[in-house]
């Protein structure tokens, strides 16, 4: 059987991954020019289960513990396992307690240690905590590690136009498109910077906590980092607001004041899809299957939802069989 995949963001590129190595063939059909300029272009790339759990249900954990490895085996050389950092100001030291309480599978780090982690933070915070079981990939060539495999491995993909063949069934992947068509999802508004300065060096993400605005940052190759973590419950993609950017711009300079004299070199939004629970799942449609809801954790559970996705695809199949 052929199945179509329509979207080719995470959620798409990382089902049809899935589906080919395990023998199913697959088609790919987006509506862009390209593959992955939906809210996966915008995303951090944190395959962080431990620290998304502080404000997850415990299905995010328990479903994204397996992502580095699936990366690691999609893209050899693009997972970069070296866990997070998380870190408060003096006097949101209360906020530090509270995440750990709600945390599993980190150490408290004191000022020496965290300067031994990141030698650009040295002297700059008294306590932290580390995941050093998290990783972390750029997105943006994870998304083309992906689209190449599957080139390299013959599948066929649709720009524009959407194919009118017969298929065994389709998979919608279509991110905020899929509001339209599936109930109970809603947009997130998510939104980010890049920032560029050679006057940090960082090896892993850090997050920095406070009662407002909690940022992450992420470090890029080219002396750039990602600094985001908006979740604003709005479905309107236009451009980043001025209180967002300055709460960025704010936070990226408490943690480092070098911040302050970095070039901003992009902003971005992305609306990303969620239910209820903030929970994605596989969803039976009249047209086969869609996968939804992905909320902030876009590439840290699409290898989960594409396993599933695999086994209800085996399993239709067999009852056809049968």
């Amino acid at each position: 059987m052929t199945v179509l995949i329509k979207g080719a963001g995470v959620a798409g590129l990382t089902a049809a991954f899935e589906l080919v190595s395990q023998g199913i063939e697959v088609e790919v059909y987006e509506r862009s020019a390209e593959v992955g300029h939906g809210a996966s272009h915008y995303a951090g790339g944190m395959l962080a289960p431990w620290c998304e759990r502080e404000a997850a249900e415990e299905a995010v954990l328990t479903l994204g513990l397996a992502a580095a490895d699936w990366w690691d085996k999609a893209l050899p050389g693009q997972v970069m396992r070296k866990g997070t950092l998380v870190l408060s100001t003096e006097r949101d030291q209360s906020d530090l307690k509270r995440f750990a309480s709600r945390t599993s599978g980190h150490d408290w780090l004191d000022a020496a240690a965290i300067a031994d982690l990141e030698p650009a933070l040295e002297g700059r915070f008294r306590l932290g905590l580390f995941f050093a079981g998290e990783a972390h990939l750029d997105p943006r060539k994870a998304l083309q590690g992906l689209y190449t495999a599957l080139l390299g491995r013959g599948i066929r993909f649709h720009f524009g136009v959407e194919p009118a063949g017969r298929y065994a069934c389709t998979i919608d992947c279509t991110g905020a498109a899929a509001m339209e068509n599936l109930s109970g999802l809603r947009g997130v508004r998510g939104e980010m910077i890049y920032l560029e300065t050679p006057e940090v060096t960082l090896s892993r993400p850090v997050r920095l906590l406070h009662p407002r605005h909690p940022i992450y940052i992420v470090p890029r190759a080219g002396h750039r980092f990602m600094v985001g973590a908006t979740m604003i419950e709005a479905e309107d993609d236009g451009p980043i607001s001025a209180r967002s950017l300055m709460e960025f711009l704010n936070a990226a300079y408490a943690l480092h004041p070098a911040f302050g004299e970095a070039r901003v070199v992009e902003t971005g939004v992305g609306i990303r899809p969620a239910f209820a629970d903030n929970l994605p799942r596989v969803v039976e449609t009249q047209q086969g299957f869609a996968i939804a809801g992905m909320h902030r954790h876009g590439f840290l559970l699409a290898p989960a939802m594409a396993r599933q996705l695999a086994a209800k695809l085996n399993v239709n199949d067999r009852r056809k069989s049968a």
